[in-house]
């Protein structure tokens, strides 16, 4: 079988559809602007998307916490129960739990 007769071949004997396959094959891969860079970057917007998001989120949360430490109620508890700070005329006993202490078993 000769290379003129070959079915396959034949299609890319036609000049304007090898030049239009050879356009799609540059487009698609070659060129500045081609098909995986821009799917590469869409994944790229979307995950900064998805991390402006948290973001958002955490910064809700920081004013709801500050606004919790503005009032004295607020600053008090948390005084209280995170640097163990204390009244005068209070005493503060500190329970600490078996399997929260530090033993040479745990460590």
């Amino acid at each position: 079988m000769s290379l003129k007769n070959n079915k396959y071949l034949k299609p890319f004997k036609n000049i304007f559809l090898l030049i239009l396959v050879l356009f799609a094959v540059w487009m698609f891969f070659f060129d500045a602007n081609s098909w995986l860079i821009h799917h590469e970057l869409n994944t790229e917007i979307e995950d900064l998307e998805n991390e402006k998001e948290y973001y958002k989120k955490e910064i809700e949360k920081d004013k709801a916490d500050l606004e919790k430490l503005s009032t004295e109620d607020g600053l008090e508890k948390f005084a209280r129960e995170e640097y163990y700070m204390k009244r005068d005329n209070e005493e503060i006993y500190i329970i600490e739990y078996e399997d929260s202490l530090k033993t040479e078993d745990n460590e």
